[in-house]
């Protein structure tokens, strides 16, 4: 009897397990990385001062977060607005998963401080930055591969 229920036992589970392995989503696609992008539109004249103050800020914080590996890779693409309220420079991070997000602020505050100084000194950056630029929006996108 033992033997039995060991035996139904066993099978049960297998064949749960395989139902689990098995079972797959039924989306035309697989899921990736999660890029964080960001629309910005700098103002008449003010593009190569901005893209200078991202080469220390911006550039800076994430090569280093690159080597803690808190980030897979960042990009800035650069291009002509379409229409007069249109952007002209996406940035771009590009981090492992939804989960890289959790905890970001005790992650990046300490290269911040780093890279940009002390909390007043990235005010006073960000300040700077209005008169420059303008940030349209941004949002988190998952990069997926069709199959």
């Amino acid at each position: 009897m033992k033997k039995y229920l060991i035996l139904v036992a066993t099978a049960a589970l297998s064949t749960a397990w395989a139902g689990l392995c098995s079972a797959q989503s039924d989306a035309p696609y697989t899921e990736g990385t999660v890029w964080n992008v960001t629309m910005v539109k700098t103002k008449y004249g003010m593009t190569d001062d901005y893209l200078k103050g991202l080469a220390k800020t911006f550039k800076g914080t994430l090569d280093e977060a690159k080597k803690q590996n808190l980030i897979i890779d960042y990009k800035i693409l650069l291009g002509d607005s379409a229409m007069p309220h249109d952007f002209d420079i996406l940035l771009m991070v590009e981090s492992k998963n939804m989960a890289a997000f959790d905890g970001a602020r005790e992650k990046f505050d300490p290269i911040a401080k780093k890279i940009e100084g002390s909390e007043d000194q990235q005010r006073q950056t960000a300040i700077k930055r209005v008169d420059i630029r303008e940030i349209l929006g941004s949002k988190l996108m998952r990069e997926i591969t069709l199959k």
